[in-house]
């Protein structure tokens, strides 16, 4: 059975505008063998073991071996394509789609204005929680999941219906986090000291008023998260009982197991917990060569090589002519070709493409990257771009539009990959004094290579790290032994609030008494006339003494 493509990357912190697709992964050959083939890292022997895959746009193909049956749902129209795995569509009401297309623009052009994204991000996530309730309410597929009597449940971390839906099936899960995104919520921790609030855009190396930002942030932060999670209270209410219901932002912690696509070549360093495991390029997938039209295209500029560009999906949704038009510009003034995804259905009709130009509604990134003669990658600054780019060793000009791409780009900064541009005051004559400053200057060439060493030196692949857990995990049945007692523990115990109070009230009471025992009062006035004729008295009591002594 062929392993499903891994699906694209996600430019925000949510699902895709499109339902998500739910997999049920089930092996046929219960006599399997009880561990995972370390020659073919690739496959997963369950040992007779039902794996529930609810991952949407993310769904790793390791996990998919020749022994499982897969079960999709999607309201994707496939009936046309040829696939390994039984597909059941379902779909969201008519107006479903019109309203999602509605608020996602919405937020995308915000975020292009450099505006405030929050209120848009919580409406486009209460449109999720409405299809989280169309899919709860679909008592036949419901039914046919707990058919399943999978062991484990593989949920992805920005869809929060698929926690639900592991919830509702009342089996273990483990989760997938396909950027760095709200680390928070799952209850990494987090010194403010060194570790950048998402959205700070910030680095590790904070001075004093970045730390203060960072504080700041925070609060900020922790407020948007409840926020989020808000938009699926009716859900939760609608479709559990009451005493049953569960806190969103305790559900997340609840996993197993967290798997976060990013590296330690990309991201900062920071303190990890025993359940959280770093997978950063997981949607690695095998070189190819690129098409002949390409390579012929690419030949044309010799030892000038070409450029990449392309911004994954999300202007695909929303791009402006004078954006492109100065790209364009910016592109004819270069000596390298430009290899550019871009709609041709939305390109100006005013204005003919340069000759070193070549504009592609599809074209194969992760070969482009690979081939010997680019130069420079110019980017929207989504994770899994910067993860390819890293992996092949190409510097990047990053033009982020939203979402965790803007957090991207500071790491790629201060890592030395490249430089950053703000889309919105993009014009031709900057963007192309960027990419030439940062294809001629040879340390940032230099400092992405260091980066790919790094990404494969690691003992273990991104692949094998994810499947090799996920057989502990089965195992051993659950994780239990990874989980800190400081999920369990309120806050006030967790962060040491009650001994600091205590230590204060400590220092303050022992403060206030010697206080009292130095008072004035204590050693002047009545005291003090007591204290002289007791010594007076001792005095003469002596004087008498010693004549007696005498005589």
């Amino acid at each position: 059975m062929r392993a499903r493509e891994l699906a694209g990357s996600s430019l925000l912190p949510l699902p895709r505008p499109t339902p998500s697709e739910f997999c049920a992964l089930r092996r046929q050959d219960p006599l399997a063998a009880p561990r995972l083939r370390s020659v073919a890292p690739v496959e997963m022997s369950m040992a007779g073991h039902r794996v529930l895959l609810l991952v949407g746009f993310l769904l790793p193909r390791v996990l998919l071996s020749e022994a499982a049956k897969i079960l999709t749902i999607s309201t994707l129209d496939t009936k046309d394509k040829e696939k390994s795995y039984q597909v059941i569509r379902w779909f969201p009401p008519e107006d479903y789609q019109k309203t999602v297309k509605e608020r996602f623009n919405n937020y995308i052009e915000k975020a292009l204005d450099g505006r405030e994204e929050t209120e848009g991000l919580v409406k486009v996530m209460e449109i999720f929680g409405t299809q989280c309730s169309y899919l709860l309410s679909r008592k036949d597929i419901m039914d046919s999941l707990n058919n399943e009597n999978v062991d484990l449940v593989f949920v992805e971390g920005f869809d929060f219906c698929s926690f639900l839906i592991a919830e509702k099936l009342e089996k273990p899960f483990v989760a997938i986090l396909p950027a760095s995104f709200g680390s928070l919520e799952f209850g990494l921790p987090s010194p403010l000291s060194y570790v950048p609030v998402f959205y700070s855009l910030l680095t590790d190396r904070m001075d004093f008023w970045g730390r203060v930002k960072n504080v700041f942030m925070f609060f900020r932060f922790s407020t948007m998260q409840r926020c989020l999670h808000s938009t699926f209270d009716n859900t939760i209410k609608e479709h559990f009982t009451e005493g049953s219901r569960p806190v969103l932002s305790h559900l997340l912690r609840k996993a197993e197991l967290w798997f976060v696509n990013s590296d330690f070549a990309f991201d900062f360093a920071r303190p990890l917990l025993p359940n959280t495991v770093y997978v950063g390029g997981l949607m690695e997938k095998p070189i190819k060569p690129v098409p002949q039209d390409l390579e012929n295209f690419i030949a044309n500029f010799g030892d000038a090589g070409f450029v990449l560009v392309a911004f994954g999906s999300t202007l695909d949704i929303y791009e402006s002519q004078e954006v492109l038009k100065n790209m364009h510009s910016a592109f004819a003034q270069l000596p390298q070709g430009v290899i550019w995804k871009c709609q041709s259905s939305r390109w100006p009709k005013d204005v003919h493409l340069a000759t070193n130009v070549k504009i592609m509604d599809w074209l194969p990134q992760s070969d482009l990257l690979a081939h010997p003669s680019i130069r420079l990658f110019v980017t929207h600054g989504g994770q899994n771009s910067i993860m390819e780019a890293i992996r092949h060793g190409v510097p990047m000009v990053g033009l982020p539009v939203n979402g965790d791409q803007h957090g991207n780009m500071v790491r790629v900064v201060a890592k030395n990959y490249g430089v950053v541009m703000q889309l919105n005051q993009v014009t031709a004559d900057t963007l192309a004094l960027k990419m030439k400053q940062v294809i001629e200057d040879k340390r940032y060439k230099s400092a992405v290579v260091a980066g790919s060493v790094i990404l494969h030196s690691q003992p273990l692949s991104a692949q094998q790290r994810l499947v090799g857990w996920i057989d502990h995990i089965l195992q051993t049945k659950g994780a239990a032994h990874l989980k800190p007692y400081a999920f369990q523990q309120p806050w006030h115990e967790q962060y040491l609030i009650d001994v600091f109070v205590f230590l204060l009230m400590l220092t303050l009471g022992t403060v206030w008494l010697c206080g009292k025992l130095l008072e004035p009062g204590i050693v002047s006035g009545t005291n003090t006339a007591g204290t002289t004729g007791y010594y007076l008295e001792k005095r003469q009591y002596l004087i008498e003494t010693s004549h007696h002594i005498q005589n």
